[in-house]
């Protein structure tokens, strides 16, 4: 962790450190992309306080399928531990910046301010927002993302994963969105064709 105001530098930033976050964190360190994981989100943009408890609820989950998001979410957290993926629990993000690439030497285009200083990455992943959330936040960063939504954030480099509709998405749709983002982010980083990685650094979600 940096000591207060100092910068630290990583191809992706990860806003959540449950399911959703730990999904996407593991999809990119398996395609050899670094990131860094924090708890959540105080401020969104100008100062607006993020609502992401409400986010937190599985919606008309039945046992079954709280079970299955358990061992899911069990067998991440072990991935996370093994391959000591960077996982800050009592860091939060406490405003988002968008820098255009090449001003003041910058080449990352997000900048995510925390307590301890500021991560700068090409790619930010939310899975604590909502829609009407991301709309304001594009707006108080002039960006006019119009009707369509994800062009526009994936235009800056940021993603969702597991957030964005009324209902919870399932462990297997938040896997599948994990998965997708991944691929997203590891073309940009890699053009040319992602790393071939150690054995034991593919990730094995449960089917």
């Amino acid at each position: 962790m940096p000591m207060s105001g100092g910068i630290e530098r990583t191809d992706a930033v990860v806003i959540g450190t449950g399911l959703s976050g730990l999904a996407v964190a593991s999809e990119l360190q398996r395609r050899g992309v670094d990131s860094i994981i924090v708890d959540g989100l105080d401020l969104l943009g100008a100062g607006h306080p993020a609502n992401t408890s409400s986010l937190q609820r599985c919606d008309a989950a039945d046992a079954a399928s709280l079970r299955e998001r358990n061992e899911i979410l069990r067998h991440l957290r072990n991935y996370a531990a093994s391959h000591k993926l960077d996982v800050r629990h009592d860091i939060r993000a406490l405003q988002l910046d968008h820098v255009e690439a090449g001003v003041g030497g910058a080449t990352q285009q997000w900048a995510v301010r925390t307590p301890g200083g500021v991560l700068l990455a090409d790619h930010l992943v939310l899975t604590r927002c909502a829609h009407s959330q991301l709309r304001r936040m594009l707006s108080e960063l002039g960006m006019a993302a119009g009707q369509n939504l994800m062009a526009a954030m994936h235009a800056l480099g940021m993603y969702l994963v597991g957030v964005g509709g009324l209902i919870t998405p399932t462990p297997k749709e938040v896997l599948r969105q994990a998965k997708v983002v991944g691929q997203a982010i590891s073309a940009k980083v890699y053009p040319d064709g992602f790393p071939v990685l150690p054995a034991g650094y593919a990730l094995a979600a449960p089917a």
